[in-house]
């Protein structure tokens, strides 16, 4: 990280021995990998069956890093939650899209967990068993009418019959059939082999009767859209699913009581923001070392760039930003999970604040990148532009950051504070 250091006192020698092994798979695999994938011009080649997407894949898995977080009962490696944000931050400073797509895959199974019944328990044992790539999960809660819907679980909005989620599962006999689809965005989409499916048990309730089940994509009646083609993150494969009487055991509704939903939905979405911020930090901690390494080689007055006070001033700021983004991020993870850990819910607003604080600086500090770089930054072969690009779809995923900051506002102001 050139002159950058590395201020965390809680950090120990595993700690730094995980980031490192991070840090050198995010440089030698990743970072190759996405600028490669980044240039295809057809979205369906990202998936191809010789793609350097699987390539990176079968090497985060060979690493062991899918399994980190889950217990070792299940074949885990029950890492700890500073361990969990350094290797989302070194992946993030890979290729943030690759870094979405690799940690995504873990949530069906993440959530399987819940269930006591034994086959979804040797789901996850056999997800953490799989150095292959063969297991991958997706996320399928994003919906052509309603996205941010599902950031208002709570109050009055999740009341309202028009805000209930689109997809449905109706209970027959020892059943459920889902009907409905998922919009383009879910990450994974057309290339899981499961899914966390968010749905409605009850639409005339709005967002207050809603399940959750891990679904296998291969049943009859489950169907994919194709690739998206983006502007950025082109390395993610994202795409529709659609369910047709889609016929599930109800086993896999592990979550059928409404007050039990909307508590693993504010888990997870706490989880996944944090991981977001975590993610989006090392993406902007990417663009200032592109940019630090530039100006000292960059001549222009007879002397390098980095020596003249304009540049000096843009570097400091981006710095300060990059480093309040990745600090903040790692405390409101470690945090949110001593809150879990005492029997408590993660605080929502902060991990929402770290999501749109680190995408937006990623954001902002890519785009001061490519002004140091100048007309060189805009080229299609620099790796500053894409950055630039992906960080622009950060602020939109996994929930867009002013619907974000307004779900956190709401949960500040109504907190009584002493």
């Amino acid at each position: 990280m050139l002159g950058l250091r590395e201020l965390s006192t809680e950090l120990k020698e595993e700690h730094r021995a995980v980031k490192e092994t991070v840090h050198r798979f995010a440089e030698e695999v990743m970072r190759p990998a996405g600028i490669k994938l980044d240039r295809l011009s057809d979205p369906s080649a990202v998936i191809a069956a010789d793609s350097a997407y699987w390539h990176v894949l079968r090497k985060y898995r060979e690493l062991g890093l899918h399994k980190g977080s889950f217990p070792a009962t299940f074949g885990g490696l029950e890492q700890d939650v500073l361990s969990s944000a350094l290797i989302s931050e070194e992946l993030g400073w890979g290729d943030g899209g690759l870094a979405i797509s690799l940690t995504v895959s873990a949530i069906p199974y993440v959530l399987a967990m819940l269930s006591p019944d034994s086959e979804m328990q040797e789901l996850v044992r056999n997800y953490c068993a799989d150095t292959e790539g063969k297991m991958i999960g997706c996320w399928a809660i994003t919906e052509p009418d309603h996205g941010s819907d599902w950031i208002w679980f709570e109050g009055e909005h999740a009341l309202n019959p028009k805000c209930a989620p689109s997809v449905r599962a109706v209970k027959d006999s020892d059943d459920y059939v889902i009907n409905g689809q998922k919009s383009a965005w879910v990450s994974n989409g057309t290339i899981a082999t499961h899914a966390a499916l968010f749905l409605t048990l009850d639409p005339s309730k709005g967002m207050s009767a809603c399940g959750l089940a891990i679904v296998p994509l291969d049943l009859p009646g489950v169907s994919r859209g194709k690739p998206l083609d983006k502007m950025g993150q082109r390395a993610l494969n994202q795409g529709e699913i659609f369910f047709d009487n889609v016929r599930i055991p109800k086993r896999m509704m592990i979550v059928e009581d409404p007050t039990l939903h909307n508590i693993v939905l504010s888990n997870l979405l706490s989880g996944c923001n944090t991981g977001m911020a975590n993610i989006w930090a090392g993406v902007a901690r990417s663009a200032l070392d592109e940019a630090i390494k530039y100006a000292k080689t960059r001549v222009q007055g007879g002397r390098p760039i980095c020596e003249h006070q304009n540049v000096k001033l843009m570097l400091f700021d981006m710095f300060v930003s990059v480093e309040a983004a990745r600090y903040f991020a790692r405390q409101v993870a470690l945090y949110n999970r001593a809150a879990t850990a005492a029997g408590g819910l993660p605080a929502l607003q902060y991990a929402a604040a770290a999501k749109v604080l680190s995408t937006e600086t990623a954001f902002r500090v890519a785009s001061q990148a490519i002004q140091i770089f100048g007309g060189q930054g805009v080229a299609s072969d620099n790796l500053v532009q894409k950055i630039f690009r992906d960080a622009r779809a950060s602020m939109i995923e996994d929930g867009v950051n002013e619907i974000l900051a307004l779900a956190g506002a709401d949960r500040i102001l109504s907190e009584v504070t002493v």
